[in-house]
């Protein structure tokens, strides 16, 4: 697949999908994976506590908006900002007038999906002079990488630059972080950041996920905060068949029974756990704190209400029914790429990230040009408007070593300010795309990669920073504008929690505790267990220590008072 995009995304219910799907390579990519979290306050990581309070605001950057690049689609209700004309090579932008780098080496780990390339590939070796720092890479296996971390954190030999995504932050992570990192606030706080105007664009929500431990430690990837699942579906297959999208869970109900004919191998979907969270107003599940809300002045966590039990039952209906394919029912569709049976019409309805709305397409584009796969807009279950609860603006950031000197600290951010780079910038197509004529080509405003493009602009520097949630598809501007329309029309429908935007490390004795509530939920949307198993797993919950860490979150909203909405 040549990734001829870019995406910011965020949460996903399989972080091998997830990955697999989103061109990390030409993406600013936010993670939104469970996430045990990260640190602030003058607490320690065992002791937990937040980056939020009035303490917190004086840390943050300040805000420079770019004005290097108009998108054709600007952002509204926590969209991304979107691109749908064609790239003009001539046009491009100049973001970074200027080597900020001074020359220095800079090793940076960071996790990484395929095979690393040579170290002194074409695509590193433009980059680093691009910069002016020699960038040497510590790629690591992105399946294992939690396992590599660990030991790397352990000990005193400690890259530059350690990558870190949310879904890697469980256990003892979040304390290594403040214990092994630096404090980039002197360099980045209030308007020092204006050295480096594209990391002075990136929206504060982002930075202010970036304080841990009292400090500000993290380079932040952007992202929407608007849900990242979509209701994906065969529009194609929907036009010729005459099926309409449905608008509340009686009528999807009824429309999987119009569609399933097992008989003829055609299902209507896969596991639509997540879609039922959002049909039925869930607050967000994956990303510790937003699953906690403030009601009526009483703390709630998610599985406490009535809203997620009937998103599990009415889930528990869909496989009962018969409505699921069978490799979901087996738990396979987490496992195995979706795409082939997708495509050949075994099942027609599936929510995965939105990235895939675009990939789909490409992958489809040349053998299946009828193919067609679209994003339903989220309904509220009775019919109604959805109450949709947003995600974390930020999920994955880059951290550099507390040994490093002032030097290595600022060629790391000489790195960040051009892998942050707008879209439609000179710095932006390298990072992203690498050398024009070595690894890419452009043909009618559309940028393809070469086999050698494919081989080694992945997975490297936009790991380190990213420019704010940017979606463009060149080659698929429809669905580009698509993407962005669906993330403004369900980001009206969107409320953020009480916890929204901080970084919050809960007390160790905690850290497990709600570790098997998924494999729970799954096991009951398959008929292994009861929805009675669910309110006896939750009383469980309550008394091993769920209403203590109630009571330790109130305490921590009464201290620094809850997010804006």
């Amino acid at each position: 697949m040549t990734p001829n995009t870019a995406t910011s995304a965020s949460s996903a219910p399989s972080r091998r999908s997830f990955l697999a799907s989103t061109a990390v390579a030409a993406a600013a990519v936010a993670g939104g994976m469970p996430l045990l979290a990260a640190c602030g306050g003058s607490d320690s990581g065992s002791g937990g506590g937040t980056s939020a309070g009035k303490s917190a605001k004086k840390l943050l950057p300040a805000y420079v908006a770019t004005n290097v690049v108009t998108p054709d689609i600007a952002a509204k209700n926590g969209s991304a900002v979107g691109f749908t004309s064609k790239l003009d090579i001539a046009s491009l932008k100049t973001s970074v007038p200027k080597k900020l780098g001074k020359g220095g080496k800079v090793s940076i780990m960071s996790p990484f999906w395929g095979s690393p390339p040579k170290s002194d590939n074409a695509y590193y070796k433009a980059m680093n002079d691009l910069i002016g720092v020699d960038v040497q890479w510590q790629n690591q296996d992105g399946n294992t990488y939690d396992q590599k971390l660990g030991a790397v954190l352990a000990s005193s030999d400690i890259p530059d630059v350690v990558v870190i995504p949310g879904w890697n932050m469980g256990g003892k992570i979040p304390s290594a972080i403040i214990g092994k990192f630096a404090d980039l606030g002197p360099y980045l706080s209030g308007d020092a950041i204006k050295q480096y105007p594209n990391l002075a664009a990136i929206p504060t929500d982002a930075w202010q996920r970036s304080l841990f431990g009292g400090k500000l430690r993290g380079l932040p990837q952007p992202s929407p905060y608007v849900t990242g699942i979509v209701p994906l579906y065969r529009k194609d297959i929907f036009d010729k068949e005459g099926y309409q999208v449905p608008t509340s869970a009686d009528e999807f109900m009824a429309l999987c029974k119009e569609i399933t004919n097992a008989k003829a191998k055609r299902w209507a979907c896969l596991d639509m756990k997540w879609t039922a969270f959002q049909s039925f107003g869930v607050l967000s599940g994956s990303e510790k704190p937003l699953g906690w809300n403030l009601v009526d002045g009483k703390l709630v966590y998610r599985i406490e209400t009535q809203e997620y039990l009937e998103a599990l039952e009415w889930t528990r209906k869909l496989f009962a029914a018969g409505y699921v394919h069978p490799d979901a029912k087996l738990g396979k569709s987490a496992a195995t790429d979706p795409g082939p049976k997708f495509a050949a019409g075994e099942f027609l309805i599936y929510a995965q990230n939105i990235s895939q709305w675009w990939s789909r397409t490409a992958e489809q584009a040349t053998q299946n040009p009828d193919y067609k796969i679209w994003g339903m807009d989220i309904f509220g279950h009775d019919g109604g408007s959805p109450t949709l609860w947003a995600e974390q603006p930020a999920g994955i950031f880059a951290f550099v070593s507390k040994k490093a000197s002032e030097s290595v600290i600022r060629d790391v951010l000489a790195v960040a300010n051009v892998t942050a780079a707008p879209y439609g910038t000179k710095e932006y197509m390298l990072t992203n795309y690498g050398v024009e004529g070595t690894h890419y080509t452009v043909k009618n405003g559309v940028p393809t990669k070469t086999d050698q493009g494919n081989n080694e602009v992945i997975n490297a520097y936009v790991m380190v920073a990213s420019p704010t949630a940017t979606i463009a598809h060149p080659d698929f501007p429809e669905v580009a504008k698509a993407q962005v329309e669906w993330q403004q029309r369900m980001g009206a429908f969107t409320k953020k929690s009480s916890f929204y935007g901080m970084q919050i490390t809960e007390p160790s004795r905690y850290t497990n505790l709600s570790n098997d509530f998924e494999q729970l939920e799954d096991d009951i949307v398959r008929g292994r267990k009861k929805i009675s198993d669910m309110q006896q797993a939750v009383s469980d919950w309550k008394s091993k220590g769920g209403d203590e860490l109630r009571d330790w979150y109130k305490k921590l909203l009464d201290e620094n008072g809850p997010a804006a909405s």
